[in-house]
C-alpha cells in the first residue's frame, strides 16, 4: 500500500518501514505508528524559528515530533529527526492537551517545527482542527517536500508556513539530502506562495551550495519579491563534524549582489548579526529591530510600524502577515522542552 504523505510515496505493504519510518499499513490503510507523541514543546517568541514577517512580536508553542524524511548530511536536529523509537524521550499529548498548555502559556499561535510535519501529518492535523475551534492561528516548518495533496492540506490548515530551499541543484539535493528529485519542492513552494504567507529558509554550507545564493533569490523573486528568505550559516554536525567552520564575512558578501533582488535578507545564526532587523524597502530605515544571539532566527526589541503596516518614515507598505502582538512576561520563554532538542 502506497503512502502519498510525501514525494517518496513509500510501499509499506508487508510490513516495510518507509523512508521516514513513522507509518505503516493497517487495516488498508496508511496509520501513525507513534500518534500524539512530541519531543518538544516549548513556548518561545515566533521570531526564533524564525518567521519575521508573521504576528510580529507573539509568543508560539512549538511542537515537534520525531523522524524525517530527509537525510541531511549537515542536520542540527539529527538527534531527533534521525532517531529511532526509544532513543529520545516522548510525550504523549492529546491535541486538546496542547490546545490547554498553548493557553496557560500566554501563546498567541501554534508552530510544528524541529522536524518534518509530513512525517506526523494525521497528528498534526488534529491539532489544527483543535486549534481552528480554539481560534490559534496554525504554522509549521517543513522541508516541502509533499506531495500535491499533502500540499493542499497543509495549505488549508496552516496561516503561515517557512519552507526550507536547502539548495538549488539535483545533484545537491542527491548527495546532501537523499532525495532524488528537488522540483517538487519549487512547485510547493509556487503553490503555497499564493494560498499562504511564506517565508524562505536556506543553510549555507561554505563552497558546497553558496555558489547558488543569486539563483535562489531569483527563483523567489520570481514568486514574490516581498517573500522574506533567512539566511543562515551551517555549523560543523552530524555528518558532517569534519568541516570547517563557515566565514560570517565570506557569505555576506556573496549575500550583498542578493539584496539588490530581495528586499528581505536576512542572516543569522552567530550571535551579534546586524542583518536580522526589517529596514524599509523604500527608505532604507530601520522599521522593526531585532537582536540575534546565536540561533537561526532572532528576538524582536522594536516594532515601529503603523497600524496600517505602514513605514512611519515613508508611508511605504509593509509586507506582514497579521497583527503586531506583544505578550508580556517576566520570563524569554517557558514550557517543557527535551533537553537534546
Amino acid at each position: 500500500m502506497i503512502c502519498n504523505y510525501c514525494e517518496w510515496r513509500c510501499d509499506l505493504g508487508n510490513g516495510k518501514p518507509g523512508i521516514c519510518q513513522m507509518y505503516m499499513e493497517k487495516d488498508n490503510r496508511i496509520v501513525e505508528k507513534y500518534p500524539n507523541y512530541y519531543t518538544t514543546y516549548h513556548a518561545t517568541h515566533i521570531e526564533s524559528l524564525p518567521f519575521f514577517h508573521a504576528y510580529p512580536g507573539s509568543r508560539t508553542l512549538q511542537i515537534g515530533s520525531r523522524g524525517c524524511n530527509f537525510d541531511c548530511h549537515y542536520c542540527s536536529n539529527a538527534y531527533v529527526a534521525k532517531s529511532l523509537p526509544g532513543e529520545v524521550y516522548t510525550f504523549n499529548m492529546t491535541p486538546q492537551r496542547i490546545v490547554d498548555v498553548a493557553k496557560q502559556t500566554g501563546c498567541h499561535n501554534i508552530v510544528f517545527s524541529v522536524n518534518e510535519p509530513t512525517v506526523s501529518f494525521p497528528s498534526f492535523l488534529e491539532i489544527a482542527e483543535e486549534a481552528r475551534i480554539s481560534e490559534f492561528p496554525i504554522g509549521c516548518m517543513t522541508n516541502g517536500y509533499m506531495t500535491q495533496e499533502s500540499t493542499d492540506i497543509l495549505s488549508s490548515v496552516c496561516e503561515f508556513i517557512n519552507i526550507s530551499l536547502k539548495g538549488f541543484s539535483q545533484e545537491f539535493y542527491r548527495k546532501y539530502t537523499g532525495i532524488p528529485d528537488f522540483k517538487p519542492i519549487l512547485r510547493n513552494i509556487e503553490k503555497l506562495a499564493l494560498t499562504n504567507h511564506i517565508e524562505i529558509t536556506t543553510p549555507i554550507i561554505q563552497d558546497i551550495n553558496d555558489d547558488k545564493i543569486i539563483e535562489i533569490a531569483k527563483f523567489i523573486a520570481s514568486i514574490d519579491r516581498n517573500i522574506p528568505w533567512h539566511v543562515f550559516r551551517l555549523l560543523p554536525e552530524y555528518k558532517m563534524e569534519d568541516k570547517d567552520y563557515p566565514s560570517i564575512q565570506e557569505i555576506n558578501k556573496k549575500l550583498e549582489d542578493a539584496r539588490g533582488i530581495l528586499p528581505y535578507i536576512y542572516f543569522s545564526n552567530f550571535i551579534g548579526s546586524v542583518w536580522v532587523s526589517t529596514h524599509c524597502p523604500s527608505c532604507g530605515q530601520k522599521i522593526i529591530e531585532r537582536f540575534n544571539l546565536g540561533g537561526c532566527g532572532g528576538k524582536m526589541v522594536k516594532y515601529s510600524l503603523l497600524e496600517d503596516k505602514k513605514c512611519p518614515y515613508c508611508g511605504a507598505q509593509i509586507e506582514i502577515h497579521g497583527e503586531y502582538t506583544q505578550w508580556n512576561s517576566r520570563d524569554e520563554s517557558y514550557g517543557i522542552r527535551n533537553p537534546g532538542c
